[in-house]
């Protein structure tokens, strides 16, 4: 077992002393034990050492006041007295007295980037240092040097014959700065440049789940010589839903959605085919289970390629659980219990479906996580939830043919464009789908009605006053899904996370607030737990801790896609979240409807298709958000999301020739602004 990445706390200076990063004790263990204890004539210092019976150097205790100092090694010989060399007071002293504390210590400033980038990249290696910031007084951060601080920079110009931060000092000699640093990390030399000579850990990296992310930065760590273990353990949902190492919650519906979602298109091909010349005269029917069935050997493939092996990373199928700030405790499916050591850990868990709570919900109810396991047509079913899950499931059952009503307790997709939630709400409608707002449901009970089992659901209005009560062949929730983070034991380390949802807060690395702990994907507060971004996120941060980049993920410009009836996508800012950013004058919005040239033949929905363009008008009208509703709408936002990625403004867009006659063509003829009117409705045939 190796040591912590930092002992103790970073040193806060102070004129009349300075304290020690490592608690250490002075005293005698037993009667055999004898002190040793010298101090200078003049009593400006003492060092004291125990000494035991049987020869063995054992514990000290130091302390400094300026300018005198001694000087020596660590680890004292035995019987060694060391020896004292008084100092004129030039910071040399103080700065000698400091290196005598740590193996390996480092002349910072807080409000320095280049220091922190160098203890970032120790501490991923999980290198103990003492940490000294110059800019810091009683925990205070202050524009210069003072006191002590000024005098310690002082004396580090006489020793290193340098000037600016971060130095770094291995054994009382100077390796260098950040650059030094930098150099080794990337050419897998830091170890031998600091020398280190201390134990190691089990492992470089330890992921906690097997989420996209987690996988993606386990090998691209490995990839760099690094050693990584990746737990990930086979937990069933509620109704028996499994998956093997890979199989993400985020994977398995987003694929299997849109896959679902083709079929319902291939059933309204079918429909319009007679106003293409295709004639047909057999009777055009859906089989479930021959669906399933196909769906489930494709997912299942998918899972199959994820196998670490052939990445040089270890897989154990085993829960984790964090016991120490670098050790994690290994419980494996037969209940054996190990712990390994870590200089840093990624947590990758994701989520699980949210149920509510309400009596029958884990007994009759499914999530889309379990909809293609279910052996039978789900037939009239209930959708509880206006999660982006929750309408794809309702639009593509719908479009099936079966009867749909969805269930929500507040506004539909919560986080996206509200304007385009009620456009899709609007489509879905027209097209069969029942919607009961504000509506939460409080009992789901089976019941037998000719023979066959119903369930009953039980609801009430938001604000008390109304009841609902409905009878369904099958129940399914989309409420949102809860980070697989409570049993992990981030309470005894520290890490700080959402009690209600598990959710974890992370900075721009995806650090939590414990240096050497990451989370990824789902877990993440506040952002996207897109299986795309997990991934490159995952792999931006192993180049971070072990290739000497600092490139980091971009959350904000990041493409999504809902699979519902009608395509939704968007890149950049929601129209309300621009207003609230920028502020509503400084926003333009562009908008059209739009008639995909295919739809005109069947006469299919005129005014369903949508597209705006929102700009910062200050930033020479700056595109800070595309948004498309139409056929194949993700295929479309992922080309602009590059260009808005690039700083793309409306006059670019506007001079960007389109194709014709594509769905994408819209998004470079946009002339009408929200402010001026509401979008025109197509009069066209194209």
């Amino acid at each position: 077992m190796g040591n912590s990445v930092r002992r103790g706390k970073a040193v806060f200076l102070d004129r009349t002393r300075i304290k020690s990063v490592q608690n250490s004790s002075v005293g005698t263990e037993n009667s055999e034990d004898q002190k040793v204890m010298t101090q200078p004539a003049d009593g400006r210092m003492w060092r004291s050492q125990t000494q035991a019976a049987d020869g063995r150097s054992k514990t000290y205790q130091t302390q400094l006041a300026n300018p005198g100092i001694w000087k020596s090694e660590t680890q004292l010989a035995v019987g060694e007295i060391p020896a004292f060399r008084p100092k004129e007071n030039d910071g040399t002293a103080t700065v000698e007295g400091l290196l005598s504390q740590s193996k390996v210590v480092i002349f910072t400033m807080a409000t320095c980037s280049r220091s922190t980038q160098v203890k970032d990249i120790l501490s991923s290696q999980g290198v103990p240092y003492l940490p000294v910031d110059l800019d810091q007084r009683d925990g205070q951060e202050v524009q210069q040097p003072v006191g002590d601080g000024r005098e310690i920079q002082q004396g580090l110009q006489r020793l290193a014959q340098q000037r600016d931060v971060p130095f770094v000092f291995v054994d009382g000699k100077l390796i260098g700065g950040l650059e030094k640093i930098q150099q080794a990390h990337r050419d897998g030399t830091l170890d031998k440049l600091l020398s280190m000579g201390l134990e190691t850990y089990d492992y470089d990296l330890v992921v906690i789940g097997g989420e996209p992310g987690g996988l993606a930065v386990a090998k691209a760590s490995a990839a760099y010589g690094k050693r990584v273990l990746v737990l990930d353990p086979v937990t069933p949902a509620p109704t028996g839903t499994t998956w093997g190492l890979g199989g993400s919650r985020d994977h398995m519906t987003c694929a299997s959605r849109k896959l679902m979602q083709q079929a319902a298109l291939l059933g309204q091909a079918v429909q319009d085919s007679r106003k293409f010349g295709w004639e047909r005269e057999e009777r055009v029917s859906h089989n479930w289970g021959r669906m399933t069935e196909a769906l489930r050997r494709r997912l299942g493939s998918l899972r199959e390629s994820r196998d670490l092996r052939d990445d040089r990373v270890s897989y154990l199928n085993a829960s984790g659980e964090l016991v120490g700030p670098h050790t994690i405790k290994v419980t494996d499916t037969a209940g054996k219990e190990t712990c390994h050591s870590a200089a840093a850990f990624v947590i990758a868990t994701g989520g699980r479906p949210r149920y509510p709570g309400i009596p029958g919900d884990r007994e009759y109810c499914v999530t889309s996580d379990d909809l293609l396991l279910l052996p039978r047509c789900p037939g009239r079913t209930l959708v509880v939830g206006g999660s982006g899950a929750g309408l794809e499931c309702a639009g593509f059952l719908c479009d099936l043919g079966l009867e749909v009503t969805v269930m929500a307790r507040s506004v539909l997709l919560p986080g996206l464009d509200r304007k385009m939630a009620q456009k899709i709400e609007n489509h879905m409608f027209v097209h069969g789908v029942s919607f009961l707002h504000r509506f939460a449901p409080t009992k789901v009970e089976q019941v037998q009605e000719r023979g066959s089992a119903r369930l009953r659901v039980t609801a009430v209005s938001t604000d008390g006053t109304e009841t609902y009560e409905g009878e369904f062949d099958t129940v399914l929730l989309a409420t949102g899904r809860d980070a697989c983070t409570h049993n992990i034991g981030l309470d005894c380390v520290g890490v700080r996370y959402n009690r209600k949802s598990g959710k974890i807060p992370v900075d721009e690395d995806d650090r939590t607030n414990v240096r050497h702990i990451f989370a990824l994907g789902g877990v993440q507060e506040g952002r996207w737990g897109l299986r795309p971004v997990s991934i490159e996120a995952g792999r931006l941060l192993a180049r971070r801790l072990y290739g000497g980049h600092s490139t980091k993920c971009d959350y904000t410009n990041v493409p999504i896609t809902v699979f519902t009836p009608v395509e939704y996508a968007a890149c950049g800012l929601s129209e309300e979240s621009a207003n609230h950013k920028y502020g509503e004058d400084n926003i333009e919005v562009y908008h059209s409807y739009y008639w995909p040239l295919e739809w005109t033949l069947p006469a299919r929905d005129k005014n369903s298709c949508y597209a705006k363009v929102i700009c910062h008008i200050p930033d020479s009208e700056r595109v800070v958000g595309v948004h498309v509703l139409g056929p194949n709408a993700g295929e479309v936002i992922q080309g602009f999301a590059v260009a808005v990625r690039c700083g793309l403004t409306k006059d670019q867009l506007d001079g960007t020739i389109g194709i014709h006659p594509v769905c994408a063509e819209v998004l470079t003829t946009l002339t009408v602004t929200q402010r001026t009117s509401d979008a025109l409705a197509v009069r066209g045939n194209c």
